[in-house]
């Protein structure tokens, strides 16, 4: 048994002195109070000073893997992710081959059964022409179908009406939430166009949002949330940009998890969008370059509000490596994406110290609502009989992120150089310290997580 004493624990919105205890891979007891109790332990942590939170669950990573190993693997973006005190994750079907059909879905919990050190899942990808697949499809094995209702490789851009209205009906009756990456297209092509008549091949950066605009994301969410209405499909919208698309999440709730309903349209922010805004583009540079873009202060302004106010219900990271010598031009050249997975959970706590949002809510968004949206069989929680996947972090504790600090395989990040006050000192993962003040199992691997059990 493990005993961790000393700690403030957060979790299902409250704060308090405690200690846990995990028999094998489960929370045994949770106990309030400053005394640690007393037992055999085969290893104990002394948190005093620490908080002691529910394991991360990220909802939205890309790894890169197969097809792209150049930039990440499974194994070198989940280590990434246990050193960032994140014990979950569910990678996106933009590899190579696309995660469209079910051998590509299999080959890929394959591989992490042999290399994640995290817990892991995968969303399944919609095309104009698989949605037959969606009923072979194990229901407790993956958290939902992505659907890329913008840009995106290959096949994977679904613009059609009738794969659509196809693809929403088809995820209703099977009761399968529908993740979707939305910017039209057509209006992002066009102000493509007129940037390069206008500026050369490859126009300035502080163009991106320009480019892919407030009006091109409105326009294709908004088209997703009308076809969310009309089939009772659960629609998660990932990483929304603007303060324009923040009202389209319902005020009813319709769609229950873990006894907390959720409006049928749900959406998600990720750390670009919360901790970025376009004047960033002066000293970041196509570093910051992500589709959908960092848009104005006064969006991710809005962005920031939604996070208390019950509009947003997820974080996220869109994690998404690339070499850095693909990340160099403009708006048309240079890659589209960073890699944040390490550093998601400090960053949201230097907004919780800069009063953005409280640390409990903090804990809602980033544990508890994606177990809870999803509907992950025990995880995201410290419940007794519960998995023991929980982060200890350490605040007043300030390092710097250099290249050396940076564990995603691309080695580099928007973050290098950046001081946090925040540190992850330790991540249990069902049960295994696999990471403790700079220390890593590289032998442990993680757990499939299991849906609607």
């Amino acid at each position: 048994m493990k005993l961790i004493y000393g700690g403030t624990i957060v979790n299902e919105g409250r704060k308090f002195i405690g200690s846990i205890i995990i028999d094998g891979d489960r929370i045994e007891k949770i106990i309030e109070g400053k005394e640690a109790p007393r037992g055999i332990y085969d290893e104990t942590i002394d948190a005093t000073g620490c908080f002691v939170m529910p394991g991360i669950i990220d909802e939205h990573v890309h790894f890169r893997e197969p097809g792209m190993t150049e930039k990440a693997t499974i194994e070198s973006e989940s280590r990434a992710a246990a050193y960032g005190g994140v014990t979950t994750y569910f990678e996106m079907p933009n590899t190579n081959p696309q995660t469209t059909t079910l051998e590509a879905l299999s080959d890929k919990f394959s591989r992490a059964k042999k290399d994640s050190h995290v817990n892991y899942s995968f969303f399944f990808g919609a095309t104009n022409s698989n949605t037959d697949l969606f009923k072979q499809l194990d229901r407790h094995k993956i958290p939902g179908i992505k659907l890329f209702m913008g840009a995106s490789t290959g096949n994977m851009l679904v613009d059609r009406m009738d794969s659509l209205n196809t693809i929403f009906k088809t995820c209703a009756d099977l009761d399968l939430p529908l993740m979707t990456h939305c910017e039209d297209t057509n209006i992002i092509n066009a102000n493509m166009r007129r940037a390069i008549e206008k500026y050369g091949d490859d126009p300035n950066i502080d163009l991106h949002p320009i480019i892919r605009s407030e009006e091109a994301c409105w326009q294709s969410s908004s088209l997703a949330a009308k076809l969310a209405r009309k089939y009772g499909t659960h629609l998660h919208i990932a990483h929304v940009t603007t303060a324009k698309e923040l009202n389209l999440s319902q005020d009813e709730p319709s769609i229950p998890g873990d006894k907390h309903p959720f409006p049928l349209i749900t959406l998600e922010a990720v750390i670009a969008h919360l901790y970025f805004d376009s004047d960033d583009y002066k000293t970041k540079g196509a570093l910051i370059k992500c589709n959908p873009a960092v848009k104005t202060r006064a969006d991710r302004d809005a962005l920031r509000k939604a996070l208390t106010d019950g509009r947003i219900t997820t974080i996220g990271t869109d994690h998404a490596p690339h070499l850095l010598s693909q990340k160099q031009g403009g708006c048309r050249k240079a890659a589209s994406g960073m890699p944040m997975v390490q550093f998601s959970l400090p960053t949201m706590l230097e907004l919780v110290d800069d009063g953005v949002l409280s640390i409990e809510r903090m804990v809602e968004l980033m544990a508890h609502n994606p177990a809870r949206l999803f509907n992950v069989s025990e995880r995201g929680f410290i419940r007794k009989g519960y998995k023991a996947d929980i982060t200890i972090v350490r605040p007043d504790s300030p390092w710097t992120v250099t290249n050396d600090t940076i564990q995603s395989k691309c080695k580099w990040s928007p973050m290098e150089g950046h001081t946090y006050q925040w540190q992850v000192e330790a991540t249990i993962c069902n049960g295994h310290i696999i990471y403790n003040k700079g220390k890593f199992d590289e032998a442990y691997r993680g757990e499939a997580v299991i849906f609607r059990s």
